[in-house]
């Protein structure tokens, strides 16, 4: 009697559960992510010029070495080696920095957004009395219980 009691009153209870999804993956491709991705592209891409015009720099001078290295003195080999190390090395040096600036960068963007995110789903349901709302995606649900368009509306205000 007991079990069959805890069966119904599971099933009633069950039924009072309100559950929401979310698609993170097109949160993830939405205007919003993409505009903070091209701000990003934006403020990086002098650096990343800089770097492209030093490494065209170095191409161009490895190129002139191997030619001329036949003909020029010991010394003069030697000395463009250097040089040559010495830029190489200033160069890997740079992009190092300049990858973990965009990575860290891209970090705060994201978080930024993920919360942005939580704010909204939160308000939606609350608003609308959700109990649990998943970003999982599961393996069936009902359209009528996806919230992403709404949250997409929200986070672009």
């Amino acid at each position: 009697m007991y079990v069959a009691c805890l069966g119904v009153f599971g099933q009633a209870h069950a039924q009072d559960v309100k559950i929401g999804y979310i698609d993170a993956q097109r949160l993830l491709q939405s205007a919003s992510a993409k505009a903070a991705e091209e701000k990003m592209a934006q403020e990086f891409s002098k650096r990343n010029k800089e770097l492209q015009d030093l490494a065209t720099k170095i191409k161009t001078m490895a190129e002139k070495y191997d030619k001329d290295a036949p003909v020029m003195s010991e010394g003069d080999r030697i000395k463009k080696q250097r040089e040559l190390t010495d830029l190489d090395q200033d160069f890997k040096r740079k992009q190092r920095i300049f990858n973990e600036d965009v990575n860290q960068r891209r970090s705060e963007e994201l978080a930024s957004f993920s919360d942005r995110v939580k704010k909204a789903v939160k308000q939606i349901a609350e608003a609308e009395k959700y109990d649990i709302v998943l970003q999982e995606e599961p393996i069936y649900y009902n359209p009528r219980v996806d919230l992403t368009e709404k949250v997409l509306k929200a986070i672009s205000k």
